[in-house]
């Protein structure tokens, strides 16, 4: 009874505790980072550089169809007005995950055990079935403009590819990635690298474009700093929606996750931090700014509201050409879809491991992560209005509430023991987050009511 006991607390210590991790390379890192957070700032940052990873993953969770639709729809009818809304709400959704990773480096706890035994069980099963149909629901939209794209870029080649064989090639490219992570170390850093390739690849694309369409500077300093405000109610709502969605609910399950699985702990803290800016928080910023400001310059200026990426990418081709619109720009955003749909799968995986007990490998992970693929009906019908948008309403619901899930952990000494902050430190901590919260909130309350009235 005792060794049970034992091998329980190690599994909970742990995500992936029972793969062969090369602990070897782990603690190599683990006594690096403790002479890098010993250095100066800059010499910090280079140092922390070779290590960062899980951040590209949420960038490429949050970099999907949906950001790119929002994007488009703030230029082609706003054009540089509300560019300030992505950073700010990303800001403040950093500053939650920050805790999350804080609580992880200290505890290396599984935040789905740490609701259910500290808040409460119902709590974590809304959490988990909520993230499960959100990475399920979101697979959809992937597939439906990823396929879209890719039979646009054939198209440039007078290739008409039928759809069918376009889902068989992603479906096969998302299963292999998706299936090698965490079977040992180097897949684990293979994958996280290889989207942050895709992430800066999309980066550059859109650099490209924006070189061919120019950049208004004045337009563009005014965009960040002056918070021009839509006075119409569907440009208010398009600002609420932006910012209750800047981190979503799959975000706050996955973080946590990922970092367990590369095993970080108390000296990762800093590495933490660093990696959540450069790795998140630049490129969620960076990639909707660069594409509101190509709509803005070629769509917005000519009274022209697309619909989607494809739209964009067709309109821009008589300005920047065939090569850097339906090529470049359009392969950038396949990449994108591509990865966002591996993570989703990743998401499922976790989720279902955690509330049906089970370690995250073998043939129950390609099961379970094989649920969001329901997602390639996408490709070949639209969703019913009503799923998409309950699905939304739930998550945005469910974003909050786990928000409020970490601002109270956060401040458990049962929880962290010495490691709650304190004093000036903990009290800017907490108001950080409660404002985070009321923004996420309040993007919520505007979804909400723009479906309902």
């Amino acid at each position: 009874m005792e060794e049970k006991t034992e091998k329980q607390k190690a599994k909970e210590q742990y995500y992936f505790a029972s793969r062969k991790i090369d602990e070897e390379a782990f603690e190599k890192e683990r006594e690096s980072l403790k002479e890098i957070n010993g250095r100066k700032l800059i010499n910090k940052w280079r140092g922390y550089f070779k290590f960062t990873g899980p951040g590209f993953i949420l960038s490429g969770l949050t970099l999907g169809a949906a950001t790119a639709g929002s994007a488009i729809m703030a230029g082609s009818l706003f054009g540089y007005d509300l560019l300030w809304v992505n950073p700010l709400g990303r800001i403040f959704g950093i500053i939650v995950l920050a805790a999350i990773g804080y609580q992880v480096c200290f505890t290396g706890q599984r935040p789905y055990k740490v609701v259910w035994d500290k808040l409460h069980p119902a709590l974590a099963i809304f959490w988990g079935i909520n993230v499960l149909f959100a990475a399920t629901i979101f697979q959809f939209p992937q597939y439906s403009l990823g396929a879209a794209v890719a039979k646009d870029i054939f198209a440039v080649f007078n290739i008409n590819m039928p759809t069918w064989i376009i889902v068989v090639v992603f479906l096969s490219v998302t299963s292999s990635m998706c299936w090698s992570y965490g079977t040992k170390r180097k897949s684990i850093i293979l994958f996280e690298k290889t989207v942050m390739w895709i992430v800066w690849i999309f980066i550059l694309a859109l650099v490209l474009v924006i070189i061919k369409t120019g950049v208004n500077w004045g337009e563009t300093f005014k965009g960040f700093f002056f918070f021009k405000i839509p006075h119409d109610i569907r440009g208010i709502m398009i600002i609420l929606g932006l910012l209750g969605a800047s981190v979503g609910v799959n975000t706050t399950f996955i973080y946590p996750y990922m970092m367990l699985a590369r095993k970080w702990v108390k000296e990762h803290n800093g590495l933490k931090d660093f990696d959540l800016v450069f790795s998140m928080l630049i490129p969620t910023i960076i990639v909707p700014s660069l594409l509101i400001i190509a709509v803005a310059n070629t769509l917005h200026v000519k009274g022209i509201e697309a619909k989607n990426a494809v739209d964009v990418a067709h309109t821009l081709e008589p300005i920047i050409g065939l090569t850097t619109s339906r090529i470049v720009f359009s392969l950038g955003l396949l990449g994108k879809c591509l990865a966002t749909m591996v993570i989703e799968m990743l998401v499922c995986g976790f989720v279902l491991a955690e509330m049906l007990g089970f370690d995250p490998r073998g043939w129950k992970f390609k099961v379970t992560t094989s649920v969001a693929n329901v997602g390639i009906l996408g490709a070949f019908m639209p969703l019913p209005f009503w799923v998409p948008v309950a699905t939304s309403a739930l998550n945005l619901v469910m974003a909050p509430i786990a928000f409020i899930f970490f601002f109270i952990l956060q401040n458990r000494k049962d929880y962290l023991g010495e490691n709650v902050n304190k004093g000036w430190k903990g009290y800017l901590w907490n108001f950080l987050m409660l404002v985070s919260i009321f923004i996420s909130a309040l993007g919520t309350a505007g979804y909400i009511i723009d479906k309902l009235f």
